[in-house]
């Protein structure tokens, strides 16, 4: 049994729409032996090693059902057992994960295990420990060889499987925040391994380290990590303070403790989570001790007089106080019978304690300074001490160190209340922990004494959110609301953008329009990032991290994500829903590729984009493969692109008040159309949209509606997109390999990034509709890693419709020969009656565009298909044909101009698409849309 892929989804995917891990699990000869024919031995072991699995209801769905299932006379396999075992263990390291589901992966003995995850690398751990644990609990002779370390142990292993969570782990008040901002629909974003979270996106985000917010004063900090001059600012002002000096030297502490007065107290100048201090200390030598003890932790050390009374925590959010706790030091009580050990032993069952920040509470340790604790009052480890008397292990009431909590918010004395603002306003917190002494905290200090030992910033939330006696308290809440007050805006719009072809154009028009109409958006595409246009990141960045990547970017307010089928099969989506999600096509790319063999395998990978959109999922109709997605969206509106007019389900959706975009034919040309509830909305003619080439780049007409659409989805003025529309080009500089026209030679160039059947398909039909006196001469090529079939159709996209054909290679063969690809596709297209002369095979990309340009003569025109673009871009406008001089050009190539009159587009033909039968289709208040297919 081994685990032979992993795959780890940071959002929505193919198997859920939060995050999950992906095991590809071969279970060997152990397919042939599920629980049942393992035996009610193995179920019991299983049982003793994660006792939680007692509540996992599986199919049954309710406590037990999981054991139930595994006891059955067939019982489970055991890739369905890892699934609850990965689950329990997050459980155990404190995490509620629940989801997961097993299915075969179409193989004998290889199944397909997803499970939920909190954190990545705790998740990935529990996988492998789960897989151990299994293994450890077969029988010898089942045991795959060297699953299982000699000398391994479980319980070890667990315990030390729950420290790596938690060291990994958000901490218990910054997971706090995190829930709150969450039940608020604040999106967050995790920045680094430790407690640096940013909440909300763009330019509305706030971040916290812990408790400290964005807007905590530096200066604050500095003070409450002054101990002495935190004493004397609040003294000055009346509150109750006990008497300290600062000093450097054992005898300086000691000469303190006299002026001062015994008892008293020695911590770190500058200490916190209560190390270092040593409380109560009455002697010459038990100062000198106690400053050893502090000076471990600072240079300086603070002698103050002790002050009697319980020790209470007050925690004050934007000048008001949200909670108090009284706070209680680790300890045993004594029953006369037991020893400490056996004591301490007993308080470690109770199920609210753990390790860390596990559970509720945290589990004693006897250790150096239990054992100190215990010497101070004459006791050591195997002492049985009297009933009653409490045996402390602990100077400080730490929950982390075993102390316990009480809440007590609802008694405090209101002149306590206002002692504790006043303090942390003092100091100019904005969130600040006051550590309070006092007999009887429903008294007032000015009757009965107390005193504040410091403010804290930073302080812990786990006390007041999880109580270990009282009623719990949201004091992450008011951070929350103090951050993000009632009605502030903290998301900015996401539009994520897929298909086949045409995700680069749409998502730079989208992004333009956006510009256009005053936002700073923030772009993903496959060339980089780019933050305002201006590109920040170079390369591919198609995925969750460049989505991430622009929704921490403090200066964006608005995103545009073209989100491609690599992304999304490798790590899923990196949001987990967007306000509009656009699905321009599904056509032949990438089959063949991470386990997708079918367009309509395809079709269900790029319909993630639309089932997270929750305004409006914007639709091919005329791809039926697209169209079946409106059955699969939650959007509260469903808005349909055609080129068809006649399309009979757009017509009755529009009719039933919803939302589309058609091409209609009018005098002057084609119009790109709006409608919605009832409304008709003339946009723009596709001839003043510079990118369609005066409307004959049809495949561009398409994109700009899906632009359109979308930009009124989100809600952009009609006018904004009509002014982006008609200023984007295809020039170069904006659009890189989209598209691109140089018109500097004696010949004219057309520039594409097409690879695949379909994209060069459409560059073909365009080459053919502008007007050419000369030839038409194409440069061809094919990725390596497509399939054959793939390549072969990409040769016939263009056969009989080019007076010359050069077939080239990409940069990267992909495990290809050299001239493999050139070779198949100049094949293909001898056998599709292209005449051998006119086929040259050359397979390197630049001695191909070469011949290409060498070949130009005035009135031809090149269609050429690059892959490395930048490249071969700096090649074409650098051309210099003999004899001619340098072209004029600028490096962009200039404006877009597809060299022929002015003359208007016609409305162009759109194949029927298969009859609809209406009564089938669903009706409700976002228009028409298709059933969904019954799920297996």
């Amino acid at each position: 049994m081994r685990i032979l892929d992993r795959s780890v989804y940071v959002g929505p995917s193919l198997y859920a729409h939060f995050p999950v891990i992906r095991l590809e699990l071969d279970l060997g000869e152990l397919e042939a032996w599920p629980t049942g024919r393992l035996g009610g031995a193995f179920v019991e072991r299983l049982a003793a090693a994660l006792p939680g699995l007692a509540e996992h209801g599986c199919s049954y769905r309710e406590p037990g059902g999981f054991f139930r299932r595994m006891r059955e006379e067939e019982g489970t396999w055991l890739g369905h057992v890892l699934e609850h075992v990965a689950i329990e263990l997050q459980n155990i390291a404190g995490e509620e994960v629940t989801f997961g589901k097993t299915r075969s992966a179409g193989r004998p003995g290889v199944y397909t295990v997803v499970y939920e995850y909190a954190q990545r690398d705790e998740g990935v751990a529990a996988g492998e420990l789960g897989l151990r644990l299994l293994c450890s609990l077969l029988p010898a002779e089942l045991q795959p060889a060297g699953s299982v370390p000699e000398g391994w142990n479980w319980p070890e292993a667990r315990d030390e499987f729950i420290r790596f969570a938690q060291r990994r782990a958000l901490g218990p008040s910054t997971a706090s925040l995190v829930k709150a901002a969450t039940d608020r629909g604040i999106p967050w974003l995790r920045l680094n391994d430790q407690s640096l979270v940013q909440l909300g996106h763009g330019k509305y985000q706030q971040r916290i380290q812990a408790t400290v917010t964005g807007r905590t004063s530096h200066i604050a900090v500095e003070l409450a990590s002054d101990k002495e001059e935190t004493n004397k600012i609040l003294a000055t002002l009346g509150l109750p303070v006990p008497q300290q000096e600062l000093v450097q030297t054992e005898g300086q502490a000691v000469r303190a403790a006299k002026r001062i007065g015994f008892p008293v107290v020695t911590k770190p100048y500058n200490g916190n989570h209560g190390r270092g201090i040593s409380i109560r200390l009455t002697t010459d030598d038990e100062v000198r001790q106690g400053f050893l003890v502090a000076r471990e932790h600072s240079r300086s050390v603070i002698v103050e007089s002790f002050l009697e009374g319980d020790d209470h925590r007050l925690l004050v959010v934007n000048g008001q106080l949200v909670a108090a706790t009284r706070r209680t030091p680790g300890h045993v009580v004594g029953d006369g019978v037991h020893t400490v050990v056996q004591l301490v032993d007993a308080v470690n069952q109770d199920p609210r304690r753990g390790v860390g920040h596990e559970k509720v509470l945290t589990r004693l340790e006897l250790d150096a300074q239990a054992f100190t604790m215990l010497e101070r009052t004459g006791l050591g480890p195997d002492s049985v001490p009297a009933p009653g008397q409490f045996v402390y292990l602990r100077s400080t009431a730490n929950l982390s160190t075993g102390g316990t909590a009480t809440d007590v918010t609802d008694v405090i004395h209101p002149d306590n209340r206002e002692m504790a603002e006043r303090a942390v306003r003092a100091i100019g917190l904005d969130v600040g922990g006051v550590d309070f002494l006092s007999k009887d905290i429903t008294q007032s200090y000015r009757s009965i004494g107390g005193g504040i030992c410091e403010v804290n910033a930073a302080p812990g939330f786990r006390m007041h959110v999880a109580p270990s006696e009282g009623m719990p308290r949201d004091v992450a809440g008011p951070v929350i609301d103090m951050l993000f007050p009632t009605g502030a805006p903290s998301r900015v719009p996401v539009a994520a953008v897929t298909g086949t072809n045409g995700k680069t154009t749409t998502a730079r028009m989208l992004a333009h329009i956006t510009k256009m109409a005053g936002y700073t958006p923030g772009l993903t595409t496959t060339d980089g990032v780019y933050i305002d246009g201006h590109r920040t990141v170079q390369g591919d960045m198609t995925g969750p991290v460049s989505a991430r990547m622009v929704l921490a970017d403090p200066q964006i307010d608005i995103a545009v994500l073209e989100t491609a089928r690599g992304g999304l099969l490798r790590a899923g989506m990196g949001v987990n829903e967007v306000n509009v999600g656009a699905v321009l096509n599904v056509q032949a790319d990438h089959l063949g590729l991470k386990g997708v063999e079918t367009l309509e395998q395809l079709a269900e990978v790029k319909r993630i984009v639309v089932e997270v959109a929750t305004d409006c999922a914007v639709l091919n109709a005329d791809d039926p493969l697209v169209l079946r997605m409106s059955g699969y969206t939650e959007a509260k509106s469903i808005c349909y692109v055609t080129t068809n007019p006649q399309h009979v389900l757009v017509r009755e959706h529009i009719r039933a008040g919803g939302r589309a975009c058609a091409l209609e034919a009018g005098v002057n040309g084609a119009m790109v159309t709006l409608y919605d509830r009832g409304g008709h909305i003339p946009l723009v003619w596709t001839h003043l949209i510079p990118a369609t080439l005066e409307g004959r780049a049809l495949h561009n007409v398409q994109n700009a509606m899906f632009a359109a659409a979308m930009a009124y989805s989100l809600g952009i003025k009609l006018d904004s997109i009509r002014q982006g529309l008609r200023t984007f080009d295809t020039t170069f500089f904006q659009a890189p390999g989209r598209m691109n026209v140089f018109n500097e030679h004696p010949f004219k160039v057309l520039f594409d990034y097409g690879h695949n059947a379909h994209a060069v398909g459409a560059m073909a039909d365009l080459a053919q509709r502008l007007e050419v006196t000369g030839r038409r001469i194409v440069v061809l090529a094919g990725p390596g890693d497509r399939r054959d079939e793939d390549l072969v159709a990409i040769a016939n996209a263009v056969a009989g419709r080019f007076d010359h054909y050069i077939c080239r290679r990409d940069d990267g063969l992909r495990d290809r020969a050299s001239d493999e690809v050139p070779k198949l596709q100049a094949a293909a297209l001898k056998l599709a009656g292209v005449p051998e002369t006119a086929i040259s095979i050359i397979p390197d990309e630049q001695e191909a565009i070469d011949a290409a340009l060498r070949m130009g003569r005035p009135g031809d025109l090149l269609l050429i298909f690059a892959d490395a673009l930048v490249r071969s871009w700096k090649q074409i406008i650098k051309f210099r044909p003999e004899g001619a001089a340098a072209p004029a050009a600028a490096a962009d190539g200039g404006r877009a101009d597809p060299g022929v009159a002015s003359t208007p587009s016609y409305l162009p033909p759109v194949e029927a698409l298969a009859p609809l039968n209406l009564e089938g289709l669903i009706r409700d208040e976002r228009g028409i849309r298709v059933a969904p297919e019954a799920e297996d």
